[in-house]
C-alpha cells in the first residue's frame, strides 16, 4: 500500500511539473531507492514496484512525444511563407511607409498635386452633375474617378524615394502602376526600369550594392524579395495595403490546408506577387476557366483521369 503513493504523486503532481527527461530520472531513481531499501525486508514487493515503473515510464513517454509534436507544429510554422516575407520586410534597410520620408512628404505631395491636378476637372466638379458644357457639348465626368488610395501612396513614396537618395542609383522592378504619365516621370526622375527578356525574367545583373530598389504597386514575388535581400541594397516597398490584405488571406489558406484560387492574368505582376505567397494555387482568367474549376470540384472523381488533365 505505501509503494503505491509514488505512482499516485508521479502520475498528477510531478507529471505537470517537471520536464519530460527530469520525470523519467525522477521516476526511475524514486524506484531505485524503494527497491533497494524494500528487497531487504520483503523480497515479494519486487513485481509491484517493476510494475508501477514501467506504467510510469510509458505515461511519460507518451508526454514527451506529445511535447515533441507540439515543438514541431511550432517549427512548421516557422516556415510559413508570410513569415519568411515579414522578415525581410522588418529588416532596417526595408522601407515601407510614409513614415520613412517624413523630411519630403509634404513637398512631393504638393508636387503632385501641381501634376495631376486639372482646371478643367476642377470646374466639372463645381457643378452637380459634374457636368461642363462647351460649344452645345456635354462633357460628363465620373465622380468615381482619378487614382485610388493606394495607388496615390505608392507614387508618393516613390517619388519620396527619388528625392531622399538623390545622390543613388534608383532602380524599380515594373511599371510602379499602369499610367504612362507617372512612369515617364520617374524616366525623367533618372529612375531605372529594370529590363525584362522575352519571358518576363528580369535581369537583376545591373544592381549594385548600396543602390535603392523600388517594389511596384503591384508587389514583387518572394523570389525577387529574397534576390533583393542578398544584394545588400535599400529597399521601397510601395506595395499597395490591399495587395498586401489578399496576401495576408492567401497566408490564412495555407495555414487552413486549401488551395488559393485566385482570378487574374497569370503572368501579370501582381498575379505573379501573389501566386508567390500561396502554398497551393490556380490562376482562373475568365468566366470559361472558372466554371471549369467549378465543375471539377463539385464532379470529378478520384481515378476519373481530370486531374491529370
Amino acid at each position: 500500500r505505501i509503494l503505491l503513493l509514488p505512482s499516485l504523486v508521479v502520475g498528477f503532481s510531478f507529471h505537470r511539473q517537471v520536464a519530460p527527461l527530469q520525470r523519467l530520472t525522477a521516476v526511475n531513481n524514486k524506484h531505485r531507492t524503494f527497491r533497494s531499501s524494500s528487497l531487504s525486508d520483503n523480497v515479494e514487493t519486487l513485481p509491484t514496484i517493476q510494475d508501477d515503473n514501467e506504467e510510469n515510464e510509458h505515461l511519460i513517454k507518451q508526454e514527451i512525444e506529445k511535447e515533441l509534436v507540439t515543438k514541431k507544429k511550432k517549427a512548421d510554422k516557422k516556415r510559413f511563407i508570410k513569415n519568411e516575407r515579414e522578415s525581410i520586410a522588418k529588416k532596417k534597410d526595408y522601407l515601407r511607409g510614409a513614415g520613412a520620408f517624413k523630411k519630403v512628404k509634404s513637398e512631393v505631395t504638393a508636387a503632385m498635386r501641381v501634376q495631376f491636378d486639372s482646371e478643367m476637372m476642377n470646374k466639372m466638379k463645381e457643378s452637380p452633375n459634374y457636368m461642363l458644357e462647351k460649344d452645345g457639348i456635354e462633357f460628363y465626368l465620373a465622380k468615381d474617378h482619378g487614382f485610388c488610395w493606394g495607388v496615390e501612396r505608392s507614387i508618393n513614396l516613390a517619388y519620396s524615394a527619388v528625392e531622399t537618395f538623390p545622390d543613388r542609383t534608383v532602380h524599380i522592378t515594373n511599371e510602379l502602376i499602369h499610367n504612362p504619365m507617372v512612369n515617364e516621370k520617374l524616366h525623367v526622375k533618372n529612375v531605372n526600369f529594370i529590363k525584362k527578356d522575352a519571358d518576363s525574367n528580369k535581369d537583376f545583373s545591373e544592381i549594385k550594392e548600396g543602390d535603392v530598389v523600388m517594389l511596384p504597386a503591384f508587389g514583387a514575388s518572394l523570389d525577387e524579395m529574397r534576390d533583393l535581400d542578398a544584394r545588400n541594397v535599400k529597399i521601397v516597398d510601395t506595395t499597395c495595403p490591399w495587395v498586401a490584405k489578399v496576401w495576408n488571406t492567401v497566408h490564412t489558406h495555407q495555414v487552413r490546408g486549401l488551395t488559393s484560387v485566385i482570378h487574374g492574368k497569370y503572368a501579370h505582376e501582381e498575379t505573379m506577387a501573389t501566386k508567390s505567397m500561396c502554398e497551393t494555387y490556380i490562376c482562373v482568367k475568365n468566366l470559361d476557366e472558372a466554371e471549369y474549376v467549378a465543375d471539377f470540384i463539385v464532379n470529378a472523381k478520384e481515378g476519373d483521369g481530370r486531374a491529370e488533365e
